[in-house]
């Protein structure tokens, strides 16, 4: 039996010995089916906007031009390193070991049959590093003179085997990326993390602030956040009443994260109970065994700083090890008035004894924002005002929250074949945001009517008045699995129990007319409870030899109650009871195949997803919104040779009641969403990867997709002249887009490796026209866009140094004006029995900054 366990989405395979020229082959073919695809979706200049960009355009077709003829090339080697990685102790074979040469991008991983195989141009002195997820690294010096054959055998690492994230990413046919602390390391220089995932397949990112930092978040395939389920180390970070993840409370999280595993479409239950439209997992770093100090400060464009120390005690009795981190970032924003100012704090200490490895981790996140999340008008951006921000009108327009997270995490390997782990987790949240409203009824804010009269003598019956919305929320609960592996069978069976408690309340701080209301006067109150537990058992097993089959079964349950008044602004405050029981069985199936160089897996999920607050909030009190349904089907195929990879992968995700934004948002900026009966989306997605040669690699993804609606209806407000509300107007649509959904997504990556120790990159992101609603309107639209980023780093050992390092991350290098998010809101000015005339719509858009710079130093002792 062969070791089974896969880190990486992407698996090296033997090359078949009567291919020739397979580079070449497998090269040309891609560009074959890519230039295909240019014909079909006109991507040679993207969209109209690229035609007139005449600066822009040459860059980008002369790098695709580049790219293209470099894989279209035989890629020609001097020398050639190859061998087998298997676990010490039992002689099994490992599938997708990393092998590397390290200081470049030159390596690969291991086929099904443990074996590795890669060509270097020139021969030398290296560095082979060997490694796995659960094993130590080895390191071995090589002086390269001709072709080499080397096996490894692995030795387990107790501490990281035994970690609660091994689990769960073995041989399961899902469609997933892996992003290692490497690959975040090049690109932290400050940003959320969203943004440093901005290359990975099918996502598109937005920052509210414009730079980056702040309110900032990803939706995958069109998926919004609150369809995205993220965890820390198995534990649910999802907002239980939103579901969406607010990294803003999570500054600088990345420099405390080893690897992000993405799961797109219905994730597995390892990844999270909730998992729906796509899934992201972060395990955090271990504490090193040596001990060490570091400095990370970066400084840029929008006067952004960051400053942050980590440290290490290395191992104490060989028993007990801590790591620490704090950090500190502000920035001016893009966005007028948009400032940030962020701090946070990662400590982590683990301790190893003969009852298993015990690992505590605190860490929090405080936040201070200037609020953008309005967005600039199309009258303003039309006006030469990007940077407009409307809420500049009172300057301590802020949102101010901290949160504070802890988790006591347990691992014991029982024997060869039992492992088991569990989890601790509380959760503390708590803050407001402070907004200044005009002209309000003084019932409304439960102020005394103080029977004033104006300078005319007219009664006054509003006032002006600041207010502060609370959430003060407390979130608790363990998780945990047991494993049993043995020969052709792996089997999980765990669950969780998961507790959210929310007080939600809103406080008047000051009034224009109140001489007779204290203040902090509570105008609402609302507290929120919910109960979501699950339980499920997952296995995969070896058919034949490699065909393995897999079975995740999930029964999950979440019971939600509130009850109490809530402000909608606008003068609109309700009295709000709501509760609702759901129970959710969520199957997933598949299979995963290998053949020499070539990996096939295919699977079909079942899942199901409650509706957020915000959607039993926007409901009336006789119509409670619907749970969504997805059905999702995923087949993809890989092959890899010596320095290449193609990968496709085709995805048909069919939902019933989807809940989908609307286009338009709340007072405090989230999404507005509706049920749809019938709507799907279906792609496909591209990946590929060319060495193309000792200094020079290339990797792309992209894709390509459909996102309808099969029958859609718009309701619409109708006015008079006067402005007086007729009611609702019902407009249908027989098949449109999905809003928030572009239908092409393409990143590029060319690394270079200049010299030893220095290392440049340009990336290129493309993103296709998205539809502010799903009226398919030109009218409202975010208009396709592409931009062009640049990094470089040096890294050098000096005295005292271990390692330091200087970089540059230049992002959007020339300056292309776009909004990556917004909405829209409307209404109709006058309505027949006959015809419906006069629609009026505003548009909002959240333009992000050109040209911008950030500069970085480490220094680590």
């Amino acid at each position: 039996m062969k070791k089974t366990i896969i880190n990486h989405y992407l698996l090296d395979f033997r090359d078949f010995p009567r291919l020739e020229d397979k580079s070449q082959n497998i090269a040309q073919a891609f560009a074959c089916a890519f230039n295909k695809m240019n014909r079909n979706f006109n991507l040679l200049y993207f969209s109209n906007s690229l035609r007139s960009q005449n600066y822009f355009k040459r860059p980008l077709v002369f790098l695709g031009v580049l790219l293209l003829s470099f894989i279209s090339t035989s890629i020609f080697a001097q020398f050639t390193i190859s061998g087998t990685v298997s676990e010490n102790g039992n002689s099994e074979t490992m599938i997708g070991a990393n092998v590397l040469l390290k200081g470049t991008s030159i390596g690969n991983v291991t086929n099904a049959d443990g074996f590795y195989r890669f060509k270097v141009e020139k021969g030398g002195s290296y560095t082979l590093t060997v490694s796995y997820v659960g094993y130590k690294t080895i390191e071995k010096q090589l002086d390269l003179k001709s072709d080499l054959t080397i096996d490894f055998a692995l030795e387990a690492d107790v501490k990281m085997l035994d970690s609660y994230k091994v689990y769960g990413t073995k041989l399961y046919p899902v469609t997933k990326t892996s992003v290692d602390k490497a690959d975040l390391e090049k690109v932290n220089l400050g940003q959320d993390l969203p943004i440093l995932l901005n290359f990975t397949p099918s996502i598109v990112t937005t920052s509210d602030a414009g730079a980056g930092i702040g309110y900032t978040g990803f939706r995958i395939r069109g998926s919004d956040p609150q369809r995205i389920n993220v965890t820390v180390n198995g534990i649910p970070m999802n907002d239980s009443e939103s579901h969406g993840v607010f990294w803003v409370n999570m500054p600088d999280f990345a420099s405390s994260v080893e690897s992000i595993t993405i799961q797109r479409g219905v994730g597995t239950s390892t990844n999270g109970a909730a998992a729906f439209g796509a899934s992201v997992d972060l395990t955090t770093k271990s504490p090193s065994d040596e001990a060490f100090v570091e400095y990370n400060g970066s400084y840029g464009s929008f006067n952004t700083w960051k400053n942050s120390v980590q440290f290490g005690t290395g191992k104490i009795n060989d028993k007990l090890s801590i790591t620490g981190r704090l950090s500190k970032l502000t920035t001016d924003g893009f966005i007028d008035n948009a400032f940030v100012d962020l701090k946070s704090f990662y400590l982590s200490g683990e301790y190893e004894s003969k009852v298993g490895t015990f690992t505590a981790n605190i860490f929090s996140g405080k936040e201070i924002t200037f609020q953008a999340w309005n967005g600039v008008s199309q009258d303003q951006i039309d006006a030469g005002n990007r940077t407009f921000n409307e809420l500049a009108g009172y300057d301590n327009e802020t949102d101010n929250y901290q949160q504070d997270h802890y988790q006591l995490l347990y691992n014991k390997q029982l024997n060869p074949n039992w492992k088991v782990n569990g989890a601790f987790h509380y959760t503390k949240g708590r803050g407001y945001f402070e907004q200044y409203k005009s002209d309000r009824d003084f019932s409304d804010y439960g102020l005394e009517n103080p029977n004033l009269t104006d300078s005319d003598g007219n009664p006054i019956s509003e006032t002006d008045v600041i207010v502060r919305r609370w959430l003060d929320n407390d979130f608790y609960g363990v998780v945990g699995s047991v494993n049993y592996n043995k020969d052709k069978l792996d089997v999980v069976l765990g669950g969780g129990l998961n507790k959210y408690e929310g007080a939600h309340f809103g406080e008047v701080i000051w009034a224009e007319y109140s001489p007779t209301n204290s203040i902090r006067n509570r105008y609402y109150e609302n507290d929120a409870d919910k109960t979501d537990w699950n339980i499920y058992g997952k296995a995969t097993y070896e058919l034949t030899e490699g065909l393995f089959s897999f079975l995740d079964l999930q029964v999950r349950q979440i019971e939600y109650d509130f009850i109490g008044s809530f402000d909608f602004g606008s003068n609109d405050i309700r009295q709000l009871p709501r509760t609702d029981k759901l129970t959710f069985f969520n199957p997933k199936a598949g299979l995963k195949y290998y053949k020499g160089n070539h990996e096939f897996y295919g699977s079909y999920a079942i899942a199901n997803k409650e509706p957020n607050r915000d959607d039993y909030v926007s409901s009336s009190q006789n119509s409670i919104p619907e749970h969504e349904t997805l059905r999702n089907l995923e087949l993809g195929w890989i092959v890899r040779f010596d320095n290449s990879m193609v990968g496709v992968n085709i995805y048909h995700m069919d939902y019933d009641n989807q809940l989908i934004l609307t286009g338009a948002i709340n007072d405090v900026g989230a999404g507005i969403r509706q049920n749809i009966a019938e709507s799907y989306r279906l792609g496909i997605e591209l990946q590929a990867e060319v060495q193309l040669t000792n200094e020079i690699k290339w990797q792309g993804n992209a894709t390509f997709s459909e996102n309808k609606i099969k029958n859609y209806s718009e309701f619409l407000t109708v006015y008079d002249d006067a402005f007086n509300d007729l009611g609702l107007s019902e407009i249908k649509y027989d098949e449109t887009d999905i809003a928030f959904s572009p239908s092409v997504i393409i990143g590029n990556q060319l690394t270079f490796s200049l010299a030893e120790g220095l290392e440049a990159g340009l990336m290129m992101k493309h993103v296709g026209k998205q539809y502010l609603d799903n009226t398919k309107s030109e009218d409202r639209k975010i208009d396709s866009y592409s931009t062009l980023d640049f990094r470089c780093a040096y890294t050098f050992s000096k005295g005292m140094f271990k390692n330091v390092t200087f970089s540059l991350l230049a992002n959007n290098i020339l300056s292309y004006e776009y909004s990556s998010n917004g909405y829209t809101y409307g209404w109709l000015n006058q309505q027949t029995p006959q015809d419906v005339i006069g629609r009026t719509s505003v548009n909002y858009y959240y333009p992000q900054a050109g040209a911008n710079v950030l500069f970085a130093m480490k220094l680590r002792i």
